[in-house]
């Protein structure tokens, strides 16, 4: 698990942030004329940001239904042992269809979200993959009928 340092961001490290996660496509010129900037201190900001972690890469945020992948299920994941869960998260890691794993406290140890294209496919993962990895005691699947909405936080 990783440690947090703490980073000294300002204002402006703040409002990239911030700007960046609602509209990742804005060039660092523009970027820069709305901050008051060159589009070298947004580049270096950004860089800076990439290097210590606050930045982890950037992404197309694209709809997964209109490319086929009809199914989005969540899964809660019940280890044997919870000094397991390196290893079970690492054979995790290995299943493309998993797009995020969280670590929980409560009922599941583990919290997966898993897209496939259909029902047929989703068994393969839950039956076929899932429970043969060494480790995982068993789960608990929730499809998601629709997604209201997703978004990210307010960076202050």
């Amino acid at each position: 698990m990783e440690t947090t340092l703490k980073l000294n961001l300002d204002k402006l490290d703040h409002q990239i942030i911030h700007h960046m996660m609602n509209d990742a496509n804005i060039s660092y010129a523009e970027l820069g004329k709305k901050f008051f900037v060159s589009a070298g201190t947004i580049h270096v900001r950004i860089k800076k940001l990439q290097d210590s972690g606050v930045v982890k890469g950037t992404r197309f945020n694209v709809d997964f239904k209109k490319l086929g992948y009809d199914v989005i299920a969540f899964i809660g994941i019940y280890l044997k042992e919870s000094s397991m869960y390196d290893a079970v998260a690492k054979e995790l890691g290995k299943m493309p269809e998993i797009v995020r794993l969280n670590y929980t406290t409560g009922n599941y140890s583990m919290f997966a979200e898993v897209v496939c294209r259909d029902i047929n496919e989703l068994k393969t993962v839950l039956h076929d993959e899932l429970q043969k990895i060494k480790g995982i005691e068993r789960t608990e699947t929730f499809i998601s009928l629709e997604e209201s909405f997703n978004r990210t936080i307010k960076v202050t």
